[in-house]
């Protein structure tokens, strides 16, 4: 329905961008597809290739002002070089070398740590110092000041995980110093946040109010693991506790209000039983997974991908994609759902399913 060439329209389409204008008729297929067509692709960073360029940079590159963190960011192949995993997640290796102090500083940036593997950082968020250990989830939700400090000999590294993408498309961000060190440098076990929330189905009094984001600094691996455990054990049971056979996964909560730990990020973990295949399903949004144990495979776009510990890869918006369990596997899965759902555009589809 294209209209005929001639030199008349040729002036009116100049006369559009004289005037900063552009038709619909001409572009409606790139505006209003089908389907969604992300130009983010599929992808995945082996950890054996990450760890050690952040090594590398442990070396080269200083920890302090200026540069901030020592953060290597994941840059999604389709995006043209912009350092984001997806066009609403950001995604990156940080890596704190023996007694370094990475100095606070604060953002409107929502954000989290997990861990994959190592201890003895602790980070310091509003004052309260978290401790960093291997398969903890650690938050720092927007404009919250905070620094890390390594209390150790050895080298650590974890991926942190922002919405940049999102804030720096609509312009919400600000960004603020703090102090050049870290305000406290003790190193508790479990921090104030910790021991006053996470004590299974209370509430504390002093904290009735809802929050817009989780006041819980750390979500300890010990928790996380025994719940997946016992899904698994009430299948064993006959008990439908897992979202499908041999796959048993948790949701990150905020306590104050049963929905998710911050306004714009999803956090899980999965767990597969050796052999497990999961559905094919596609989803609106961004998905990034690291393993966190185990070996298996990923099929995106009907192309498999072989994983094993530490590995990241990224789901973009409507691919195709099914999990692959070679050995007991677990995942840390974390995505946009949040902004998804809650501007009502989510949409999944599992293939198979009526």
């Amino acid at each position: 329905m294209q209209p005929e060439d001639t030199p008349e329209l040729r002036r009116l389409y100049q006369g559009f961008r004289d005037n900063n204008l552009n038709p619909l008729w001409t572009q409606i297929g790139d505006l209003m597809p089908v389907h969604p067509r992300p130009r983010a692709v599929p992808h995945v960073w082996k950890w054996s290739d990450l760890y050690p360029l952040a090594q590398a940079s442990g070396d080269l590159v200083p920890v302090g002002r200026g540069g901030e963190r020592r953060a290597i960011g994941l840059a999604n192949p389709g995006l043209g070089g912009e350092t984001y995993i997806t066009p609403t997640l950001w995604c990156a290796i940080q890596y704190l070398g023996p007694r370094e102090t990475a100095p606070e500083h604060r953002h409107s940036q929502n954000a989290f740590r997990f861990v994959v593997e190592g201890e003895g950082v602790w980070t310091v968020v509003n004052g309260d110092p978290v401790r960093m250990s291997r398969g903890d989830f650690l938050l720092t939700p927007g404009w919250n000041f905070h620094g890390h400090h390594n209390d150790t000999d050895q080298p650590m590294a974890w991926i942190d995980g922002l919405d940049i993408p999102f804030s720096f498309q609509n312009d919400v961000g600000f960004f603020e110093f703090g102090a050049d060190r870290v305000t406290d440098y003790a190193t508790p076990r479990y921090s104030r946040g910790e021991r006053l929330w996470c004590h299974p189905g209370l509430r504390p009094l002093s904290g009735l109010q809802d929050t817009v984001a989780s006041p819980i600094g750390a979500y300890r691996w010990e928790f996380t693991d025994a719940a997946l455990t016992q899904q698994l054990l009430l299948e064993d049971e006959g008990q439908p506790a897992t979202i499908e056979q041999g796959h048993a996964a948790v949701r990150y909560i905020n306590p104050t209000t049963g929905g998710d730990v911050m306004p714009t990020i999803r956090a899980e973990f999965h767990r597969l039983r050796a052999g497990t295949e999961t559905p094919t399903r596609r989803e609106v949004g961004s998905t990034v997974f690291q393993v966190f144990d185990g070996r298996g495979a990923v099929v995106m776009n009907g192309e498999t991908t072989r994983l094993d510990k530490g590995d990241i890869f990224v789901i973009p918006s409507w691919v195709a994609w099914s999990l692959q369990a070679e050995t007991p596997f677990d995942l840390f899965r974390f995505s946009d759902a949040p902004i998804i759902e809650r501007l009502n555009f989510h949409r999944t589809l599992i293939e198979g399913a009526e």
